[in-house]
């Protein structure tokens, strides 16, 4: 779950560390002061404590942690996009909703159906969709990660391209031991320092871990039942809404316009839109058309809880592939529309596109090559003042092409 810019100098204090903190449920005493990147890894280490110390690390865990820690070069090599941002959603979805993964959806949402019940009850979520992220993340807890999750967290703040985002996320780990949550050679996770069965980045772990029954700190790593509690604990505090569905297959009337993307679920009912499955949509809260893959692929509803699970990770390709697999866990087939072949764009064309766009005063958002909302509706934006139909707001070659006046 990697839910990256220099570390400012040694000089300037950073008020994110303070509210940081905050948000950690500590104390800050002072404010903390970013250090300075060191060229020497223990340099760079002990340059750490003052940010460890405002969190409330006693120096006896500071020392412990970083006694003999060595730099972990290796994660350094790894590539700054995920795949989710890179391939289409169509192949995205290819090798993550497969039929083994959701025959072994319906196993574990049988296997862990307390636990579920329980974590459902409490937070509102749908057993399916727990269960979803659990076998996307870490393939139902088996695949949790074996990285030193110390050492690659102060290995990307020392040398990494998002060195506050891991500076912060080593603190967190250091409050962990600070508070008993996690013994040391407990801290294992991915290359990226996201740990246990949900995955969870330090930070997370402290803002949204969660026992099953409440009588110890959130074991993510061996308890099941504690890893489905703190998912459902993660969306619920991320805004998840009780019964609605986070996506819906849907059917476009004839000769449907595409002038609008954000209405809610009854003004998609008064435009005559209507569930593939032939269920009724639900009757309100808000809602936005998503194709895609275009006017030529299905067409989703998303509800506020795709954005939700858009917390977890901010690609729609991931989104869309935990909404789709908790369906088929739950015997719903989707899409019944079949995916047409695409030819995605990389990441330097997206980010000249989201540069034009910008230029028309249609983007809003950061030039970052990633396809998402904004970028989404910047396309769609731009097709309705060019006339181009069907303006479905799917980034293709052509639209690029149009935008370059070509």
């Amino acid at each position: 779950m990697m839910k990256q810019a220099d570390a400012a100098p040694a000089t300037t204090p950073d008020r994110r560390l303070l509210l940081r903190a905050a948000a950690l449920g500590v104390c800050a005493a002072i404010l903390p002061i970013w250090p300075a990147r060191a060229a020497d890894f223990a340099g760079f280490l002990e340059g750490l404590w003052p940010s460890a110390q405002a969190a409330g690390v006693s120096r006896e865990t500071f020392d412990a942690a970083i006694s003999g820690l060595t730099p972990e070069t290796a994660v350094l090599a790894k590539p700054k996009a995920q795949a989710e941002f890179t391939i289409s959603i169509p192949a995205y979805l290819a090798g993550t909703v497969t039929n083994s993964r959701v025959a072994r959806g319906r196993s574990v949402a049988a296997e862990l159906a307390g636990p579920l019940r329980r974590a459902s009850a409490r937070h509102g979520v749908q057993p399916e969709i727990i269960v979803a992220i659990l076998g996307v993340e870490s393939n139902f807890g088996t695949a949790t990660g074996a990285a030193d999750a110390l050492r690659v967290l102060a290995t990307l703040a020392w040398k990494g391209h998002r060195a506050e985002t891991f500076i912060e996320e080593f603190v967190a780990a250091l409050v962990m031991l600070e508070k008993g949550y996690a013994t040391r050679g407990q801290l294992r996770g991915s290359w990226a320092g996201a740990m246990g069965q949900p995955q969870f980045m330090p930070s997370a772990y402290l803002k949204y871990a969660e026992s099953d029954d409440g009588s110890s700190a959130p074991d993510i790593w061996r308890s099941h039942a504690d890893a489905v509690a703190s998912i459902a604990n993660f969306l619920a505090k991320s805004g998840w809404v009780a019964g609605l569905p986070a996506v819906v297959e849907a059917r476009l009337p004839e000769n449907f316009d595409y002038a609008a993307f954000d209405l809610d679920f009854g003004r998609w009912r008064a435009l005559g839109v209507t569930r593939a499955d032939g269920d009724a949509l639900p009757t309100g809260g808000a809602a936005s058309l998503y194709l895609p893959a275009g006017a030529a692929g299905p067409a989703f509803i998303i509800s506020d809880n795709f954005e939700a699970i858009r917390q977890y990770n901010t690609s729609d390709a991931y989104a869309v592939s935990v909404a789709l697999l908790a369906e088929r866990i739950a015997g719903r087939e989707i899409p019944l529309t079949p995916w047409p072949k695409v030819a995605p764009l990389s990441t330097a064309e997206v980010k000249s596109m989201q540069q034009l766009l910008a230029q028309r005063g249609l983007y809003h958002g950061t030039l970052d090559g990633k396809l998402g909302r904004t970028s989404r509706n910047a396309v769609h934006a731009f097709q309705l003042s060019e006339g181009i139909q069907p303006a479905d707001g799917f980034a293709t070659r052509e639209v690029l092409a149009r935008l370059k006046g070509r």
